[in-house]
């Protein structure tokens, strides 16, 4: 019997390319991982944000495909990343098909909560951008084991008051704290 490789446990095309309300909850429990050619970073997601088409006035595609928005209109399975008050890089998982602007903010982890805490902490910058999820051998994501259904905490979105009544969705998603 073979061992499994680490890249049988990387998370395909077929995960990311569902509703993006599908994907942010399924998300929790799986890993993002970093690689640096030396050194891997395996961190499980236990937060995320559910960013859902142009209709959705917390998403960056409400203003069309941009410059800056590009990556959200590919198929589910690259990233999406921006720079937000001159400081910090968030990073996102695009989902669903090519053309339906979708993505998941990563917005807590095992080890740091804060999106921006995360891309500082996994040196996560703009370079990123576009990065193909499934193929790249410096970010990724992995399977995991997804949180018993009452460990989950569905609520609003947060950071978000410009967006009217889109900002009282429950498209955040998080693991239960276990302390």
């Amino acid at each position: 019997m073979e061992q499994s490789t680490v890249r049988d446990k990387i998370l395909g095309y077929d995960f990311f390319r569902r509703d993006v309300l599908i994907v942010a909850p399924d998300l929790l429990g799986k890993y993002l991982v970093r690689s640096d050619g030396s050194n891997i970073q395996r961190c499980k997601i236990v937060d995320t944000e559910a960013y859902r088409g142009a209709e959705d006035k917390a998403c960056h595609a409400r203003v069309g495909r941009t410059t800056r928005t590009e990556a959200m209109f590919l198929p589910g399975g690259v990233s999406y990343i921006y720079f937000i008050y001159g400081t910090h890089y968030m990073f996102n998982v695009v989902t669903g098909q090519e053309d339906e602007p979708q993505a998941v903010l990563i917005r807590g982890l095992d080890v740091v909560s804060g999106p921006g805490r995360i891309t500082r902490l996994l040196n996560i910058d703009n370079s990123f951008y576009g990065e193909d999820l499934t193929l790249s051998n410096r970010l990724w994501i992995e399977d995991g084991a997804a949180p018993a259904p009452e460990k989950v905490i569905r609520t609003h979105r947060v950071g978000i008051n410009y967006a009217g009544e889109w900002k009282n969705k429950p498209w955040r998603f998080m693991i239960k704290p276990t302390f």
